[in-house]
């Protein structure tokens, strides 16, 4: 039984609405398992044994909750309040119901039920809590399914058999490697024998969906928890095929090359130490996802990947578009593919303003964070090789800083557009504006012409002239 103080006053307030009208009334779900792991949580899920909605616009009546929307079909309201802390709540009220499947869809077919049915939907039995609210055993943990010796034990169970929970709603699968991740639970081996055995099962399932699952993990605190379980589940396959297609060791002469997909799996988590940026996570892991396409071996050299940045920014936008992600981040994580590969000659030889110009210039606003990637794909296991690589990124950003100051390209923007030069040449758009552009911004970043916007101009001028009498323009 939780203490009175351990649960916001609000909610006891809802059960003593729900004792007026003679209603048992439970915190179900998430909630209580966040309750129980003393991890903060504010989406609420509270369950009657009776009629949802009625109640629900009385909440909203006597409690002054707000934004309230009705889904009737599934005898759902949603709202929102603020208990006497200030703090605000979304809560979702529901009627206990038992569910049961059509074998081609996840979309439940539902009926009136009892806490019991209730409780044995649920996907994991650490989801399958109630706490009471009722004045009468308030308080009081509903465990059906020994969900409390299993969130003290660190392990995902399913309440009934598996592979029947998995066959009814696929998605969960995708769930069992998001919680396995988010709080770093064992799985029952019984449930990833389930996964392993119903992995082609999420095809049934919108990419929508998958998507929002697959993101969550790589949210996480070490995403590699929840992509290994994907991985050896089958689950990746059926999701990311690219991905899939890292994994493995292939030798030819007695030489092998790393399995690229745990390599990869590090990388994420490296990256993950530094930033929460989700994007550049995604970067992370699709930084080599072009290397099985472009893997070669040629005797004396052994194992190449020439052209993998190239061919990765295209394999992204394939990525991107099976996963129906937004379009927005898609052309940040392809440069950071593209260049991801490009510090790295720079922390091996002398390096010259004009190459760090051009890496400046590439990399834009984003050049931060391309040398945090950068560092995070360090996976090797030789110390010595860490510290030599990591001194000599450090080199590459000392210089960076040296030339960002000198020339102000610490945020590289080219200081002429293609409009600017259309406006003084009187030309429309076309191939040749590009191409004296292009000629223009390289101009600047060999140290040709200072970073200027009249040099630039002028540059331009003075190129184009050049082209009409060679006869090029």
């Amino acid at each position: 039984m939780f203490e009175h103080a351990a649960i916001p006053d609000i909610l006891y307030r809802i059960g003593d609405l729900a004792d007026n009208e003679g209603l048992p009334c439970f915190l179900v779900g998430g909630y209580v398992r966040d309750l129980c792991m003393q991890r903060p949580c504010t989406d609420i899920d509270i369950m009657v044994i009776g009629e949802p909605v009625p109640f629900a616009k009385l909440i909203v009546e006597r409690l002054g909750g707000r934004n309230f929307v009705l889904f009737e079909r599934f005898r759902t309201a949603q709202l929102e309040l603020t208990g006497d802390d200030g703090i605000g709540f979304k809560l979702e009220i529901v009627g206990a119901r038992k569910e049961s499947y059509n074998a081609e869809s996840r979309k439940p077919i539902t009926s009136i039920g009892t806490l019991e049915d209730d409780l044995s939907r649920r996907d994991f039995t650490i989801n399958a809590l109630a706490l009471r609210l009722n004045r009468d055993g308030r308080g009081e943990i509903v465990d059906l399914y020994d969900g409390m010796r299993h969130i003290e034990e660190g392990l995902l169970v399913t309440p009934l058999d598996p592979e029947k929970t998995f066959s009814d709603d696929p998605l969960r699968m995708m769930r069992a490697a998001r919680f396995a991740c988010q709080l770093e639970f064992r799985l029952d081996p019984g449930t990833v024998a389930a996964m392993k055995a119903m992995h082609e099962r999420i095809r049934i399932v919108s990419k929508e969906r998958t998507s929002h699952e697959f993101l969550k993990i790589m949210g996480c605190r070490k995403p590699s928890i929840g992509l290994d379980i994907l991985h050896s589940t089958g689950l990746l396959k059926e999701i990311i095929p690219e991905l899939e297609a890292m994994s493995g060791i292939e030798q030819v002469d007695g030489l092998g090359h790393k399995d690229v997909l745990y390599h990869t799996f590090q990388v994420v988590d490296n990256i993950s130490q530094a930033t929460d940026k989700l994007w550049l996570r995604v970067s992370a892991l699709f930084h080599d996802i072009a290397k099985p396409i472009t893997k070669r071996f040629s005797n004396g050299t052994g194992w190449t990947f020439h052209g993998h940045e190239a061919v990765g920014v295209k394999v992204v936008a394939r990525i991107f578009k099976s996963m129906k992600w937004p379009l927005e981040p898609m052309e940040y994580v392809q440069k950071m593919v593209r260049l991801h590969h490009r510090p790295i000659p720079l922390s091996k030889e002398e390096i010259t303003d004009s190459a760090i110009r051009r890496l400046m210039f590439e990399a834009g606003p984003d050049l931060e964070e391309l040398m945090s990637l950068c560092r995070a794909d360090v996976t090797s296991n030789n110390p010595r090789k860490v510290q030599r690589i990591m001194k000599n990124f450090a080199n590459v950003e000392e210089k960076i800083a040296e030339v960002g100051e000198k020339d102000l390209l610490a945020a590289w923007r080219p200081p002429v557009s293609g409009n600017d030069i259309m406006q003084l040449l009187q030309l429309t758009e076309g191939r040749m504006i590009g191409v004296i552009k292009s000629r223009m911004e390289n101009a600047i970043i060999d140290g040709q012409i200072p970073y200027d916007r009249q040099a630039a101009l002028d540059y331009v001028s003075a190129l184009y002239r050049e082209m009409q009498e060679k006869g090029d323009a």
